[in-house]
């Protein structure tokens, strides 16, 4: 016999910490639905946001470099993926709920615009005294309004928890455990797999690496010794494991000893907090924060990533321009959105959800490949 909800509840009530938050005292949905038969409400969200399309369109958006670049390099879909492993591990290791942690990180990017940062700038810069553009905020719109699967109401009807989770720079306090985890997954994530990136682009040297970052230099000695000398590929990729490895030892003792001082008991006691318990320890934070600027410094503002993602964002500026002088081009949902909200925030929806690939091929149907059309103020 399956394992019923009730009974995946129960386990839940067993194994987890009394501090983790548990699918059977949900906050619950914004429209009431029967529960899930064989799966815990938080199950439920997690296949929802698989199934979404905005998901899927994660596959051809840029994480760092300009999508399509390279066949190894990572999409924001590849990053979310990790994101999400990553996540899962930490919960593990605190006995915290696995399956909120993970849809709150498979969910955080949906938002994403295309074309990377650089995108998200540009949007936010267009709708300034408008509402602004975050990806964040826009990943908990979609999720809420502008998915369109089920009959009976708009978006994916998610679990308050997992929206919670989405609303990380909006709310006044830092969410439940599962949440923070999810948000500390993702730093972990992107800096080290950059790194991955930009040493598979050549832009990034493991010779620089070795002299200039510290935790890069602690990680290549320790497989040095461990495993000899070893093909490029095999020893850049145990390096890396080695930096994830650490980062996570460091955040589950550091979050441990914090809970524990704490005093928290349930996950509301949690939320009360005034700062998240999820942390790294101050001497990894500065380690990090060294990766952070050198990664800046050398891969992210490097002129063969910045300057195609700048001309790329000058299309969907363009794009932007285009279909705020031209209602016809978005259809007749478009319109419908127009209508019952400001025009300039359809406009930024549609552009926001576009892949890299879907918005260079638009600016070339309406607008050519040129430059920076007439629309486009400067």
């Amino acid at each position: 016999m399956p394992a019923s909800r009730l009974e995946l509840e129960a386990r839940e009530r067993q194994f987890l910490a009394s501090y983790a938050q548990f699918s059977a005292e949900t906050r619950g949905r914004k429209y009431p639905e029967d529960p899930p038969e064989w799966r815990t409400h938080f199950q439920r969200d997690r296949d929802r946001v698989i199934h979404s399309r905005a998901f899927r369109r994660l596959e051809y958006k840029t994480q760092v470099f300009l999508n399509g670049t390279g066949d190894h390099l990572r999409t924001r879909l590849t990053h979310t993926i990790e994101v999400a492993g990553i996540s899962r591990n930490i919960a593990r290791a605190l006995r915290l709920n696995e399956d909120l942690t993970e849809t709150i990180a498979l969910a955080h990017d949906l938002g994403h615009s295309p074309f990377g940062h650089k995108g998200e700038a540009v949007l936010n810069r267009l709708m300034r005294g408008h509402g602004g553009f975050e990806h964040n905020r826009q990943s908990l719109r979609i999720v809420e309004e502008l998915e369109q699967k089920y009959p009976g109401f708009p978006g994916l009807n998610l679990t308050w928890e997992v929206r919670e989770g989405l609303m990380k720079h909006s709310r006044g306090n830092p969410g439940s455990l599962e949440a923070q985890v999810a948000n500390l997954a993702d730093e972990i994530a992107y800096y080290s797999h950059d790194l991955d990136d930009g040493l598979e682009s050549g832009l990034l040297s493991e010779k620089q690496l070795r002299r200039d970052i510290v935790v890069w230099g602690h990680a290549d000695r320790r497989v040095r010794k461990e495993h000899g000398a070893l093909p490029d590929e095999c020893r850049r990729y145990f390096i890396i494991r080695c930096l994830i490895d650490s980062q996570v030892h460091d955040v589950v003792e550091t979050t441990e000893q914090l809970v524990k001082g704490a005093g928290t008991k349930t996950a509301d006691d949690v939320r009360a907090q005034a700062r998240s318990l999820v942390r790294y320890s101050p001497e990894r934070r500065r380690l990090n924060l060294e990766l952070r600027k050198y990664l800046y410094q050398n891969l992210y503002y490097n002129p063969v990533v910045h300057q195609p993602n700048v001309r790329a964002v000058r299309m969907l500026e363009d794009l932007f321009h285009y279909f705020l002088a031209d209602r016809t081009e978005l259809g007749d949902l478009g319109r419908k959105r127009g209508r019952k909200e400001e025009w300039r925030r359809t406009v930024c929806d549609y552009l926001s959800g576009m892949t890299d690939r879907y918005a260079m091929a638009t600016h070339e149907k309406l607008l050519g490949n040129g430059p920076a059309s007439k629309n486009s103020p400067g």
